[in-house]
């Protein structure tokens, strides 16, 4: 049975041996075209993303969000939000855009492991910003609902006959209740799309920056 161990052991090692081995620079070139990549993909997804709803705005059913707005006193305040937000968006874009361009096969490992980083940490907050302007944005229906007296407006904006005809307070009640409830839902689906989508790219760069530690022990 030894023997045959022996046999085994020195076969694999002459198979090692025929094995082709990649240099420093190699492996270095190899991680530098795979971080590109997964950056230039966080870019493309971001401005998707960032584009996707505003083609939503040419449905029937979006252009009365104006009309939901200007019901319950948000319609400056809700202009407000969609300034800062294309603002914070656009920097974010920007930002995903610069860390593409600054990965440079010429980089030493290094610098290339601190762009990697700088990637992610940007990634995050810009998941933490999205996320909070959803929260803010149905939790300030919510408020906007509560300081409305008359909510006519609103039943109309919606055009649901279930909404006129139930009583104002118990129709106020649950209008607050649905808008409080989707300020949690919301930012938790679609952090459960965050994850699987730029998730699965952070985890790579994490993969590339381990790989790339081990280069410089």
């Amino acid at each position: 049975m030894s023997d045959e161990l022996e046999l085994l052991k020195k076969d694999w090692q002459k198979k090692e041996v025929n094995l082709p081995k990649l240099s420093y620079g190699e492996i270095h070139t190899m991680l530098w075209k795979k971080s590109s990549s997964i950056v230039k993909w966080i870019m493309i997804i971001s401005i998707i993303e960032f584009l996707l709803p505003h083609l939503l705005y040419f449905l029937p059913q979006a252009r009365n969000q104006m009309a939901i707005y200007d019901s319950v006193g948000l319609r400056f305040w809700i202009i407000g939000l969609t300034i800062i937000q294309y603002a914070v968006v656009a920097y974010f874009i920007f930002e995903f855009y610069k860390r593409y361009k600054e990965i440079s096969v010429l980089d030493s490992a290094k610098n290339l492991m601190d762009k990697i980083i700088k990637t992610r940490k940007t990634v995050k907050s810009y998941v933490i910003f999205s996320l909070s302007l959803i929260f803010i944005t149905m939790a300030s229906f919510a408020f906007g609902i509560h300081l409305t007296s008359d909510l006519t407006p609103l039943t109309e904006a919606f055009e649901y006959e279930e909404f006129k005809k139930m009583e104002p307070e118990k129709l106020k009640k649950l209008l607050i209740g649905v808008y409080l409830a989707m300020a949690i839902i919301m930012p938790l689906i679609i952090g459960a799309i965050y994850f699987l989508l730029y998730g699965l790219l952070l985890r790579k760069l994490k993969k590339n920056h381990k790989e790339l530690k081990r280069l410089e022990i």
